[in-house]
């Protein structure tokens, strides 16, 4: 103990303090490089929590003593990555997240026998907006969602009953396309009963109507939405099939297709006067005969049995004879029904680039392209339109240099290490961190702990070399009268010695000057140390 207080005394109070605070300052350090790297890596569990399922997801982390953190005023909840699947799955099982609404498990906890009529409807309209709100959720793009509903009583004495209507308002990522917006209404009108879809209207969170409750049928926009979707699906066609020969980039294409959206119901009637058929036939004949009696007509000769030939007379003889025949001729009838959305007209506009290729210099040079390139690229545009020219179809294929030339670096897919591996952003922040933190332990290794240690041992060997030198005389001075007898008597062997003894002090004087002009502190500390001592 003795030893330890006289090197701590050594030391000094100034060093002592400066010590402790590098080593306190060099524990702190790495109990949190230690803390850090033990921590687990955090991901997301759930994000855009309403405040109920924040409140009942952290109760369950709690619960169960798992470590969480809560970001963006509760709407995020980080978990450890190792055990995010089997949260998800135990929450899920819990319930949780409701999804910010109400639905039919209102029905679960209620009591349905002392409760009237009016509550019952107001809980089924409730649970009703809050299962809609959960499937129009589902959908892509679409963050939050609010159902309102309005399902009106049939009023007595009443022949017609107000039609039911609702209104929608979502928030959204991006933009919702048409067929998105035209499926949330026909979701929402299916699932209740009564409802029209042009009875919904849908409404995005920066109040823009999406949606309008008219109740006309948009069939309209309904053609305009089918000629936007064949002119796209056309439009990619050409552009890729030019692209493959000019280049990803080098063309642009522009297509407009004129529809016919009116419904058209032609009948023809078509005879064939070659292919008749019999359909029936009739046969008459006539045969009548009569007599002449000079043109007299008496009684006697009307009455029966008086008619006597007193001669022969002269008769009359006639026969007729008719046949009707009946014919069927062919007939054809034909009825064609000509749906609306037919294509009338197809107009293409295609825009490519020339041809660039380096000089003598090693620039670009630009080069257009010949007149058989663009025949044959025309003929392959007229190839994926369907080109009728009786219909009136119009391909055009331009050649113009562009604004911008194409780069010479094309951009690639990354790949290496990271690319091997799969690394995902996490993994890599996660090691940048690591690699930062490992950086920093070295430069305080090498640059404060190193320093001070060296420093330290430094004044050690200025002290014990400043105590050997200062006691070596005096130990010579001792052990001379000891030696003097021994040495042989003359004046040579005197000479001798105190020439020795002579160049021992100047190299030992030489030395301590040395050590004190490259270590002045620690000198002026060993002399103020030995001037308390022999005040004492």
């Amino acid at each position: 103990m003795q030893g330890l207080a006289d090197f701590l005394k050594s030391i000094g109070a100034a060093r002592f303090g400066a010590m402790i605070a590098v080593t306190a300052a060099l524990v702190g350090f790495f109990a949190f490089v230690i803390m850090r790297v033990t921590t687990p890596q955090m991901t997301t569990l759930f994000t855009d929590l309403s405040v109920e399922d924040s409140s009942g997801i952290i109760k369950d982390l709690e619960r169960q003593g798992i470590q969480f953190e809560i970001r963006n005023e509760g709407s995020i909840i980080m978990v450890p990555k190792d055990k995010v699947t089997r949260l998800r799955m135990k929450l899920a099982e819990g319930g949780l997240p409701k999804g910010g609404g109400v639905g039919y498990e209102v029905f679960d906890k209620s009591d349905a026998l002392g409760t009237t009529s009016f509550v019952q409807n107001i809980n089924h309209l409730r649970a009703l907006e809050g299962e809609l709100a959960r499937t129009i959720r589902a959908i892509d793009r679409i963050q939050a969602a609010r159902v309102h509903l309005v399902l009106p009583e049939r009023p007595l004495f009443a022949r017609e009953a107000p039609e039911p209507s609702a209104s929608i308002v979502v928030r959204v990522r991006g933009a919702l396309e048409a067929q998105q917006i035209r499926a949330i209404r026909h979701l929402v009108a299916s699932a209740v009963n009564g409802l029209k879809p042009q009875r919904v209207s849908i409404v995005d969170e920066a109040g823009q109507l999406l949606a309008d409750g008219a109740a006309a049928d948009p069939e309209q926009a309904v053609g305009d939405e089918r000629r936007i979707s064949f002119e796209k699906r056309m439009r990619k066609q050409v552009e890729d099939i030019v692209s493959s020969v000019v280049g990803s980039g080098r063309a642009r294409v522009q297509l407009a297709a004129d529809f016919d959206f009116n419904k058209v119901t032609q009948t023809s009637d078509k005879f064939d006067p070659e292919g008749r058929v019999l359909r029936s036939s009739q046969t008459r004949e006539e045969q009548s005969m009569t007599a002449d009696n000079n043109g007299q007509v008496t009684v006697n000769n009307e009455l029966p049995g008086n008619q006597q030939n007193n001669g022969v007379a002269a008769k009359d003889q006639s026969k007729k004879s008719e046949e009707t025949n009946n014919y069927e001729i062919s007939r054809t009838t034909k009825t064609e029904v000509t749906e609306a959305g037919r294509v009338n007209r197809i107009s293409v506009a295609v825009l490519v680039d020339g041809i660039y290729s380096k000089n003598e210099k090693g620039e670009l040079a630009y080069q257009d392209r010949t007149k058989e390139q663009l025949d044959r690229i025309a003929a392959l545009v007229r190839s994926a339109i369907g080109f009728d020219q009786k219909r009136g179809d119009q391909v055009e294929v331009v050649n113009l240099r562009f604004a911008d030339a194409p780069s010479t670096a094309p951009i690639g897919e990354p790949s290496g290490f990271l690319g091997m591996l799969q690394f995902t952003k996490d993994d890599v922040m996660y090691f940048v961190e690591l690699g930062v933190m490992m950086l920093l332990g070295l430069i305080v290794l090498f640059l404060v702990i190193r320093p001070l240690v060296k420093r330290i041992l430094a004044s050690d060997e200025v002290a014990a070399a400043i105590s050997g030198v200062l006691t070596g005389p005096a130990a010579s001075e001792e052990a001379a009268p000891a030696a003097q007898p021994l040495l042989p008597s003359g004046a040579a062997s005197a000479i001798d010695v105190a020439t020795i003894q002579g160049q021992v002090h100047a190299q030992s004087v030489h030395r301590v000057g040395e050590l004190a002009e490259r270590n002045p502190n620690e000198t002026v500390a060993i002399v103020r140390q030995w001037l308390s001592e022999s005040a004492k």
